[in-house]
């Protein structure tokens, strides 16, 4: 967990087929998932959100689906909160 802007923007140019420039946000885990690193584009550059825990792990959201996460799932998985089971009701679609 020592690479910061370049590093990580390096790591998703050269494992992914994403653009670090898309306003995405990459997730980062340490192996021990004590620490997480949230690299995101904003108008004008990037923005590093890093997190450490004092107890406890990050539990990424089961399954990984194509290592996509929702937004819902991220603030869930920083705000270390665990959800066993949930559904999403439908929701109103204009014109439809």
């Amino acid at each position: 967990m020592r690479k910061s802007f370049d590093g990580l923007q390096g790591l998703v140019s050269s494992h992914t087929d994403r653009d670090p420039l898309s306003g995405d946000v990459f997730v980062f885990l340490n192996k021990s998932r004590t620490l997480i690193k949230l690299l995101h584009w904003e108008h004008g550059g990037f923005v590093l959100y890093y997190k450490r825990l004092e107890k406890g792990t990050f539990v990424p959201p089961s399954p990984w689906e194509g290592w996509t996460v929702s937004w819902p799932e991220l603030v869930l998985m920083v705000e270390g909160i665990k959800v066993e089971r949930s559904r999403q009701s439908p929701r109103y679609v204009h014109g439809r």
